[in-house]
């Protein structure tokens, strides 16, 4: 397993398993894995920290300590511009189902890594009775 995607507990809500499993392809180990070894719990249940589909977050690039805010989103919402990283991407990848405070650790496309500290979760859809996201 690769060190970007499945680190420490992950926790996912239900309907983001589900979605997610429909966009499992063989491409996507990483997906596959996070997915089969997640918690997995009803959106109502989800604790407001944990990083699900559409949540912003609040990063802290750990080589310079620069931050970024970025949204997780399905690849068809993705745009970088915007702040809206896919899922299926390295940094989506390894952000999804991790609460504040974890270090998420990704393979970039120059095939080095990054890391970042997941300062706060800005905005979580289940937190705020959006269940359905």
């Amino acid at each position: 397993m690769h060190p970007s995607s499945v680190a420490g507990d992950r926790q996912l809500t239900s309907l983001d398993c589900a979605r997610l499993r429909k966009l499992r392809c063989a491409s996507h180990d990483d997906l596959a894995a996070l997915l089969d070894e997640a918690d997995v719990l009803q959106s109502e249940a989800i604790p407001p920290d944990v990083v699900t589909m559409r949540a912003t977050v609040l990063l802290e690039h750990l080589d310079g300590g620069t931050t970024q805010q970025i949204t997780i989103s399905y690849p068809q919402d993705a745009d970088a511009a915007a702040g809206r990283v896919s899922v299926l991407s390295p940094v989506g990848l390894a952000l999804l189902g991790q609460r504040a405070g974890a270090i998420a650790r990704w393979k970039t496309p120059a095939n080095t890594w990054g890391a970042a500290r997941i300062a706060a979760v800005v905005f979580q859809p289940e937190a705020h009775g959006d269940c359905l996201a």
